[in-house]
């Protein structure tokens, strides 16, 4: 399929930047294209300003209207289960089996973008589970951006996460370099991101390249190290399903509280424990709980006895 001459416009990975969900109708699609098709054109079908796909640069600013939403940056090799957790979380939000304290989900910009990664995940007539395909490295190109909303109750507003899909070579090559072009992407991330899910592919490190598996780690835990100005990190060991060894796993776990002692430990797998499993798998809902009651460092004002409301002369004004 052609590509949109339009720089923001990501067609066909994320959406028209216009909103059109027929390109057949997008002024600047057709001044690129030529129509060749001779079927009539749908005009009954409503036009939003968003896609429903994932959320690219463009969109920030519209899902950024009410608030800074909240980005949740997952950091990890390539094949390490990243993209897999993130459906795996989408299809338990979709029956009700994530309990949030005072938080309800409130809704998504990118229903069609969750879909296209949990899709492969569901049992269909004919076709079993299977993982969700591999996340695709474009140079220079900013992660795809999955949008879902929560009402809390206790404050009575709502908020919105991003959470970013990105491919693993991204962060191998940030990892070594941090102003590789290849990296552009994993350097989006860690400038903007709230917190960050360092992912430990149990997998890689149980295989024949277990050493590689884990030098990439160390090297990529210091690079985070580096960026993280003191933002929260999870240290997540996924597919915890598979055994490693013990020295492997030491390694990996004092590799990254060396560098960041204060980072929470989690271990999931979409495998269920147990002979009476509840179908959630392992870890999941815990990881996305604590995921959700992270919260940014607020201002902290200094208290005044006066009487007057006018922050101004509360709290005074600083001279240039």
């Amino acid at each position: 399929m052609h590509k949109c001459k339009r720089e923001t416009c990501f067609v066909p990975d994320t959406g028209c930047d216009f909103g059109y969900t027929d390109l057949s109708q997008c002024p600047a699609w057709c001044s690129q294209v030529k129509e060749t098709s001779t079927e009539p054109k749908k005009v009954d079908e409503v036009l939003l300003p968003w896609s429903g796909s994932a959320l690219g640069l463009a969109d920030l600013g519209f899902v950024s209207g009410r608030a800074r939403p909240f980005v949740v940056g997952i950091a990890g090799p390539q094949n390490a289960g990243k993209t897999t957790l993130l459906g795996a979380w989408y299809l338990l939000l979709g029956r009700a089996a994530v309990q949030a304290a005072d938080r309800e989900f409130a809704g998504s910009y990118s229903l069609a973008g969750w879909e296209a990664i949990a899709g492969a995940m569901r049992w269909e007539p004919g076709q079993p589970p299977g993982f969700p395909p591999h996340t695709s490295s474009r140079t220079g190109r900013a992660p795809g951006l999955l949008h879902l909303s929560f009402w809390d109750e206790s404050e009575a507003r709502s908020t919105d996460y991003l959470f970013a899909d990105a491919p693993g070579e991204w962060f191998q090559k940030w990892a070594i370099n941090r102003e590789s072009a290849e990296g552009e992407g994993a350097r989006w991330i860690a400038d903007r991101a709230d917190v960050f899910l360092f992912v430990a592919d149990r997998e890689a490190l149980a295989g024949e390249n277990m050493g590689s598996a884990r030098n990439a780690l160390r090297l990529l835990a210091r690079r985070l190290a580096d960026e993280r100005r003191g933002r929260p990190v999870a240290l997540v060991w996924t597919k915890s399903d598979i055994e490693i060894s013990s020295e492997i796993e030491r390694a990996v776990r004092d590799a990254v509280l060396n560098v960041m002692p204060d980072a929470i430990e989690f271990s999931v797998s979409v495998v269920s424990n147990g002979a009476e499993s509840s179908g959630q798998g392992a870890g999941l809902i815990e990881l996305l709980q604590w995921t959700l009651a992270v919260r940014r460092e607020r201002l902290a004002l200094p208290t005044s006895t006066g009487d007057c409301d006018d922050p101004l002369f509360m709290y005074g004004a600083r001279s240039k």
